[in-house]
């Protein structure tokens, strides 16, 4: 994964776009808007490694000004990146141009 910025944004606020996870997923608790400890899943990594959900819900995000809600996303706290299901945007209907 390559992450180059010419802004000083941190890679923890930064989300990549994936097109091979099936769930979007964030390690950062704080970010949830509505969020459902109950719920716990094992999911498998891309390098063969499973990790644990320890919830489900809703962010908020500021993009150019506007707030966007990204739901059904997984809180897995060992994870260092956040990743954007590209499936689970299609599933919504967002257009995704490259």
């Amino acid at each position: 994964m390559a992450y180059v910025t010419e802004n000083k944004a941190k890679q923890e606020d930064v989300w990549f776009l994936d097109s091979g996870c099936s769930n979007h997923m964030t390690g950062n608790k704080k970010w949830f808007d509505k969020i459902d400890d109950r719920f716990t899943h094992s999911v498998k990594l891309g390098n063969d490694t499973s990790m644990t959900v320890r919830g489900k819900g809703d962010i908020k995000l500021q993009v150019q000004g506007r707030t966007q809600v990204i739901s059904n996303v997984l809180y897995i706290p060992e994870l260092r990146t956040n990743l954007l299901s590209v499936g689970q945007l299609q599933e919504k209907g967002v257009a995704i141009v490259i």
